[in-house]
């Protein structure tokens, strides 16, 4: 079944870029990393794993991110979250499986306190991340400059320095969850690695800790990074995700 693309107005005139495969049950929804896109190996993977299954699959990129329109600069935790809830309302009815990588990871558990999901998957989740994994670890230099100055561009392993801004932080602080319980009861499975440099594997202890539901998975891969897309990464994605979807 072919995969169909367009965008959608998020409201305010920023079009917003999906792709979605028509399938029939639960469906799966991809809600991508930081900094990243909906082309990425995982999305990809997921895409051609469910038309094989023949599972609806939606994915989309954020304001600033990919193919959709607006300024990476310009976006926060809470603006992507309202452009992942616009995304989903009109384009993914009934139930789904929420995917999240990294922030989507943080994405999925805060469209999970206003829409409970059928289950969620998180890939190395990292919600609060711009306070504990960012603002925790920076250096008083770096605090001041983006006090000061708004922004500071940090270097990156995976291509150009990209933008913290003031506005991602202060933001960010409106929206953590590891400060308390994380209502949710339903079926979570989280994978992580173990050699990840940018979510330490213990976060992924927090997030289960921190969940009320009982039944949720932590899956540690030893010798997994960040990004959990080599072909035996891949493959336990699918076999993690089989289950959620009978």
């Amino acid at each position: 079944m072919r995969e169909e693309a367009g965008t959608i107005d998020r409201g305010d005139g920023v079009r917003l870029a999906w792709r979605r495969i028509a399938g029939r049950g639960v469906g799966v929804v991809f809600l991508g990393g930081f900094n990243s896109d909906m082309t990425g190996s995982k999305a990809e993977f997921l895409a051609g794993w469910c038309e094989a299954r023949g599972t609806p699959f939606l994915r989309f990129d954020y304001s600033g991110h990919g193919a959709s329109e607006g300024r990476f600069v310009d976006g926060t935790i809470g603006r992507w979250a309202q452009d992942a809830a616009c995304v989903l309302d009109a384009l993914a009815p009934g139930p789904q499986v929420l995917v999240g990588s990294s922030m989507g990871g943080w994405i999925a558990l805060l469209l999970a306190r206003r829409r409970a999901p059928h289950a969620l998957v998180g890939i190395a989740p990292a919600p609060d991340f711009t306070e504990d994994l960012m603002w925790a670890e920076f250096t008083p230099e770096i605090r001041a400059t983006i006090e000061r100055e708004g922004v500071w561009h940090r270097p990156s392993d995976y291509g150009a320095p990209y933008p913290i801004t003031r506005a991602l932080i202060e933001d960010g602080r409106e929206h953590l969850l590891l400060r308390g319980p994380i209502a949710l009861d339903v079926p979570v499975r989280i994978l992580q690695g173990m050699d990840d440099p940018d979510v330490p594997w213990r976060h992924a202890l927090r997030i289960a800790e921190a969940i009320t539901g009982g039944d949720v998975r932590v899956t540690l891969v030893k010798d997994g990074d960040h990004r959990l897309s080599r072909p035996a990464d891949l493959a336990l994605l699918g076999e993690t995700l089989a289950p959620l979807l009978l």
